[in-house]
Order: C-alpha cells, then structure tokens, then sequence
C-alpha cells in the first residue's frame, strides 16, 4: 500500500476527519507508512488523538526540533513546513499519496526535501465511501433530526394563516436541529416558483395551493456526518399538475430504490427514474440535447453520496461506476416547471449486497 499523506485540520477537511475521528482545529500532519499511522501534532493534541485512535502514533512538534527552529528566529508557518519535513524523514516517507487539497506550499517544501508527492483523488475519496459504524450512527442520528425538523416545520404548515413565511418554518427547524445536538449550516425551505429552481433557499409568505418544497442536509455535532432529505407540501388543495409531479415523484422515488444494490451501477437508478418521467411525457437530463440546459422537467441527477460532505461519492446519475456495499447515498427524483414550481422527493439510503436499507422513515405525502 502506497505512503499516505494528509496536512489539514479534521473540522474542515473530511479526508482527515476520516482518519483522525475528533475535532482538532489546526492543521497538523497525518501519515501512513509501512502499514502504521502517524499524527504530527501540538503537544496539547496529542492525548485527545490518542484516546480518540489509540491506533494511531501519535508524535509532539517537539520530538522534530519545534522548539529549535522557533528559537532560530523562524516564522511560525515555516516551523510547520520544516517540522513536517523531518517528521517525514524521521518515518521513513519518500513516496506518498496526497488529496487534492494538500497545500501547495507543503507540497513544494517536501518536494524540495526530496519526497515524491502524487496527487490522488480517487484513493481518498474511495477509502471515505464505505461508512464506519461511527459515522453510521451519526449519519443515522442527523437523519432523526431532519424527521424531527420536518416535523416542526409540518406543524406550521397546518396550522397556515396570512403571517405563515418560509423565514418561519426556518426558525423552526433551526430551533429543532439545535435542540438536537446538530450543526446548522444552509437549507432550503422555498415556496411557489422558487420550488421549479433546484438549489433557491426560499423566502418571502407561503400561501394556500402553492408547492412548498423543503430539503434539509444537517450535520451531526459528534461525528461531522451529514444527513439529507426532501418533501414537498401543499397547504389546501393542489393544483393538478403539482398533484400529478408528486404522484409520478413518488413512483421515480420507488424505482430508483429497486434498482440499489452492491455491484449495480449507480446510473441503474438514475435509469429508473428518468423511465418513469419520460414515459409520462417529460424530459430528463438523460433525453435531453447534448449542450442542452433544461429548465423544465427532470433537471438534476437522481442523488449523490452522503458522509463527511453532503456531496461526495458515488454518483448516481449519468456518470459511471457501481455502488458498493457500505455506500450511504441519497436517491432525489423532481419534476419542475418554470413559473409554477416543482416537487422533489429524497431519501437517504445504504447499500447492501443485496439491495437498501432505507435510512428514512418519514410520510411522504403532499398534504402535511
């Protein structure tokens, strides 16, 4: 197995939170050699990584000569780049791996000291793809928050009235996902014509017979995991061709989760759902013209992988490549119209060798 390395902090960079599963705030120096682990760290990290992974080596700045450099004159920053370098040199590293977020300036100064650096995307995303029982529970443990979210934010939804916004329901479902030990970043909660563009995080009163369309991604505060989910409401009586989108929604929905399971590939259920669609008589990005910007219909893939980013591997959509056992990944049908709105439905499922476990429990039906 090739050396790895990794220099970042495990709060902002899902390659080292992977690795090192706790919060450390500043960059530090992960490495894998001959089959052991290493961290480089402050000394006040060290006993927090290794009650944490008591796997991983764990060494001080000091054991590469931090106090040396610093008295030296040097400027903190390049203590880092040379400590580094010695403890690379002290490991035995000469050859290494890197993600495609290793800092330009680390690479060069290691280059320099005469490790060969290679850049490989593919390993570190392939090695985050089958969850941990750690981030497992977390994901499962953000996926109960949305529900309980989602159900604050229905509860408003019933009751309506003229001083019912999408700011509203916002606050609500901020309350809720605090409340339950979750990070709250953005989320949308749009209404109306807003629902026909995918990614538009809503605003303004929400009013009887429009889509209200929410989708909710938190992050779990202990393991850094994200969850993601969708539905979309009516208050009152929907119009037909909203009710007729959530009706053939929820029938893409069913076919693509039929069509998950280790070894097929992940554009089977983007296949799935896109038959549905079309056989209704709507286009999708698998119909559509090469070069071609859609505005209406399908307009999106049909779902992405979930973990330590709400985006990440595999793709489930036009692309190439099989699920694989252990894969979390979201599966998201939508029709929109321009000027109208849409309907999105999205669950969060795991892979099996055999099919999914859906790790959504939730209504999905359009009134609330």
């Amino acid at each position: 197995m090739a050396d790895a390395l990794i220099y970042a902090d495990s709060i902002r960079s899902p390659e080292m939170r992977h690795e090192v599963p706790l919060p450390v705030p500043d960059p530090f120096l992960y490495v894998e050699h001959d089959g052991e682990r290493h961290a480089v760290v402050t000394a006040f990290e060290v006993s927090r990584i290794e009650e944490a992974a008591p796997e991983i080596v764990v060494h001080p700045y000091e054991e590469f000569g931090w106090d040396e450099l610093r008295r030296q004159g040097m400027e903190r920053e390049e203590v880092y780049l040379h400590v580094c370098a010695r403890a690379c040199e002290a490991i035995g590293v000469k050859n290494a791996i890197v993600p495609s977020s290793f800092p330009l300036e680390f690479a060069d100064h290691l280059r320099a000291a005469g490790v060969r650096l290679r850049v490989d995307r593919g390993a570190f995303s392939d090695r985050r793809r089958a969850k941990n029982e750690t981030e497992l529970a977390g994901i499962r443990r953000a996926q109960r928050a949305a529900e309980a979210a989602m159900d604050a934010a229905r509860a408003l939804l019933r009751k309506g009235g003229p001083e019912l916004t999408c700011e509203r329901l916002k606050e609500a479902i901020v309350d809720t996902l605090t409340q339950s030990g979750m990070l709250v970043e953005e989320f949308i909660v749009s209404h109306g014509p807003q629902t026909a563009v995918s990614h538009e995080l809503g605003s303004g009163p929400i009013r009887p017979g429009e889509p209200v369309l929410i989708d909710l991604w938190p992050k779990d505060r202990a393991t850094a995991c994200y969850a993601d989910m969708t539905r979309t409401y009516v208050i009152g009586d929907p119009p037909d061709e909203i009710a007729e989108y959530h009706r053939l929604t929820r029938q893409a929905l069913d076919a693509a989760l039929a069509a998950v399971r280790a070894g097929a590939p992940g554009r089977a259920a983007h296949d799935a759902v896109c038959d549905v669609y079309e056989a209704a008589g709507y286009r999708t990005t698998r119909s559509k013209e090469p070069g071609e910007v859609l505005a209406d219909g399908f307009i999106h893939g049909t779902g992405h992988g979930v973990g330590l980013e709400v985006h990440e591997l595999p793709h489930v959509s036009i692309d190439q490549g099989a699920l694989r056992a252990g894969d979390v990944i979201t599966l998201e049908p939508g029709l929109y119209r321009s000027g109208l709105g849409g309907v999105r439905l999205e669950d969060i499922v795991l892979v099996t060798e055999d099919g999914a476990d859906n790790l959504t429990d939730y209504p999905y039906e359009l009134t609330p």
